[in-house]
């Protein structure tokens, strides 16, 4: 099995797992556009007991980021982390296969090829 390594920009914050995803997905709702600073976000979700995280992450309303370098690495939702695609230490390790809230999606950006479509959440 792979393991899956990432962190934040200055390194302080890491995560590691092994295990495969739950599901990869983008959002396009406003509150993550805003949260990132980007047309859209991406992650990988786990459940919260495969991902092992090390260095000390400050919080806000569920998302951690480092205190030192200010770099969004993370969030937790009940029991699921989600794993910010971009926080990665490799490129092309996983796919999405959804996007949510495309309702809201850049009209210069293309819907994923093969990945579910979703309006507005998964739900």
């Amino acid at each position: 099995m792979p393991e899956y390594l990432g962190g934040c920009s200055c390194g302080a914050i890491r995560f590691a797992t092994s295990k495969t995803p739950l599901r990869v997905g983008v959002c396009h709702c406003l509150d993550c556009r805003k949260h990132h600073g980007a047309p859209f976000y991406a992650a990988a979700i786990y459940s919260v007991n495969d991902v092992k995280i090390t260095g000390e992450a400050k919080a806000h309303k569920g998302r951690y980021f480092c205190s030192e370098c200010g770099s969004s690495v993370f969030a937790i939702t009940d029991d699921e982390i989600e794993l910010h695609l971009g926080s990665f230490d490799e490129p092309n390790l996983l796919t999405p296969t959804y996007e949510c809230w495309t309702i809201r999606r850049e009209n210069w950006l293309a819907p994923i090829i093969g990945a579910e479509q979703f309006e507005r959440d998964r739900d």
